[in-house]
């Protein structure tokens, strides 16, 4: 797929994308980096798949990164990861709250809304330090998620959404106090997407679940394409209700 922003766009200007080192995370690096962003590529385990994304980015863009490891629930590793990117690149001009989970298996009951609330907050505040006027936030969720309240979603993964949307509101809460330092913020929503790590585990948890809401959507975006979405965001003015919505959304009912 081609970059949906023109080379040279984010020339000079640094970018963190939590949960980077595969998948949408990883796309969404490579589209910023080609842009001419550098990169600060976070993961929470799986080092070498990060190391290998930061030198094919160098390799084919000449992007400069930083590939820093953090469990973004330790207020201490997220410190110690803001702390590394400020003494490489001084500052962040794009933040990515990408990464997200909650399905994982013996990370205690509470361990959905620590992710996908508590530590992207957590991931903001740090990152704020390092944000002037004019950088953009851009949290990453899904329909399921988005629209949880009015549609209701499969029970595998309704831990995962209440949490997800937890996030947002959180956030959301916090787009005045942005506004007055000149930090925009927008939240990008799609329905699941082919090939994630999460489609596949619902599916197994589910089956048919994937297929089913293929049908109901008439097209899933794949990896790739919700990445491009993701990286647009970063760069494009910020939509009504600072949110970018995906894909047809009429199987969800409106937002209470």
């Amino acid at each position: 797929m081609s970059n949906p922003i023109p080379a040279g766009t984010l020339d000079g200007k640094t970018a963190l994308v939590t949960g980077s080192s595969r998948g949408v995370g990883a796309d969404t690096a490579t589209f910023l980096a080609a842009a001419g962003a550098n990169l600060v590529i976070n993961f929470r385990n799986k080092a070498p798949r990060a190391e290998k994304l930061a030198a094919k980015l160098n390799e084919d863009h000449g992007t400069q990164t930083l590939v820093v490891g953090a469990d973004l629930t330790d207020a201490d590793s997220v410190g110690s990861m803001m702390g590394a990117a400020k003494d490489v690149f001084g500052g962040l001009d794009i933040l990515v709250l990408n990464a997200s989970g909650g399905m994982e298996a013996n990370m205690g009951d509470d361990y959905a809304m620590r992710l996908n609330r508590d530590a992207q907050v957590g991931v903001l505040e740090a990152a704020l330090p390092l944000m002037a006027a004019g950088s953009r936030v851009v949290f990453v969720t899904s329909h399921q998620a988005h629209f949880i309240r009015t549609t209701p979603t499969m029970p595998e993964y309704e831990a995962v959404a209440l949490s997800k949307r937890a996030g947002e509101d959180a956030l959301r809460e916090r787009i005045p106090s942005l506004a007055e330092r000149g930090i925009e913020l927008v939240v990008v929503s799609a329905d699941m997407i082919e090939g994630t790590i999460t489609a596949t585990l619902l599916n197994r948890l589910n089956p048919g679940a994937i297929d089913q809401r293929r049908e109901q959507a008439g097209k899933l975006l794949n990896v790739s394409e919700f990445a491009a979405e993701i990286a647009q965001a970063a760069v494009d003015p910020v939509p009504e209700n600072n949110e970018r919505i995906c894909g047809d959304v009429s199987s969800f009912g409106p937002i209470e």
